[in-house]
């Protein structure tokens, strides 16, 4: 019998799918800068949710605050990352993620980590490492390879704080969801503020750039948000940040197949691997796995 798969989840790689175009469609906007990228595409995203979720303002707080940050870092270092750096280097090294949520979530929230979610990342570390395989020197797409993967590795960070915190916010009980979408929010505004002095001023665009900007900031960023927010109210933070994973197997093959930047075998071969491990945690039943704190004992 085939496990079925729950809402929940659905929602997350749905979420994670939206999400690997974004380096394809950041690439995209050739008239814009990279700073140019990364304050238009927040601000949008900040105008969706103060336009779409009711009573954001008034859920801003300390926490929300903290977490706004958090992921104000994560967006624009990775929007900086990728306008540096291949995609498939960019959204790699910010999918190291995971350790840094796997060491908070058992923290902070006291989540256990389960069986599968180790044999998965186990996984994942056979088919991220074959990233490092790709060319490191600089292209027309990749001016410094170095800088971005550095960036990339950074936005990894502060992703991780960002996962751990909203899934911190769903702990909040009533109110939870809109706890997180002011985190968000917040975190939208303050990306916009800090990068609009190296914004302007904004000299020949194209039309496309712009509907580019508006894809990158309702679907990459605003949808993206209220379908995880959704999700993580019964997905732990671990699962979540794994899940997501699906995202840095995809960004590649997007970037490759709009932009015409070819990734190399290896890197197209991790990607396989992922989302091979990815459809295997994701159906694996919950039903009585034990986390491995338990599975050591017995």
């Amino acid at each position: 019998m085939i496990p079925s798969i729950s809402a929940p989840r659905l929602q997350i790689i749905l979420a994670a799918l939206l999400m690997s175009t974004s380096g394809a469609a950041i690439k995209a906007c050739d008239s814009f800068s990279n700073w140019q990228v990364a304050c238009f595409r927040a601000g949008m995203a900040a105008i969706v949710f103060l336009v779409v979720i009711p009573g954001v303002v008034r859920s801003f707080n300390r926490r929300t605050a903290a977490i706004g940050f958090a992921y104000a870092g994560a967006s624009v270092l990775f929007v900086l990352a990728t306008k540096l750096t291949t995609a498939a280097n960019a959204i790699f090294l910010q999918s190291t993620s995971p350790i840094t949520i796997v060491l908070l979530s058992t923290w902070l929230l006291k989540e256990p980590l389960r069986r599968r979610d180790a044999l998965f990342m186990v996984a994942l570390a056979a088919g991220l490492s074959l990233f490092f395989f790709g060319s490191s020197q600089p292209t027309g797409s990749a001016p410094d390879p170095l800088r971005g993967n550095l960036l990339a590795l950074a936005s990894g960070l502060f992703w991780a704080v960002t996962v751990t915190g909203l899934r911190w916010l769903s702990h909040s009980g009533k109110g939870g969801e809109n706890l997180g979408a002011a985190a968000v929010t917040f975190g939208c505004l303050i990306a916009c503020a800090i990068t609009l002095p190296m914004a302007l001023p904004v000299r020949q665009s194209h039309v496309t750039d712009w509907l580019t900007i508006i894809y990158l900031g309702i679907f990459g960023v605003a949808l993206v948000f209220i379908l995880l927010s959704r999700a993580m109210r019964q997905v732990n933070a671990i699962e979540a940040g794994l899940i997501l994973l699906l995202e840095p197997a995809l960004n590649p093959l997007w970037a490759w197949v709009l932009q015409g930047e070819n990734p190399g075998i290896p890197a197209l071969a991790g990607g396989a691997i992922i989302l091979t491990a990815t459809a295997v945690h994701t159906c694996w039943p919950t039903k009585g796995a034990a986390p491995l704190s338990e599975a050591a004992s017995s």
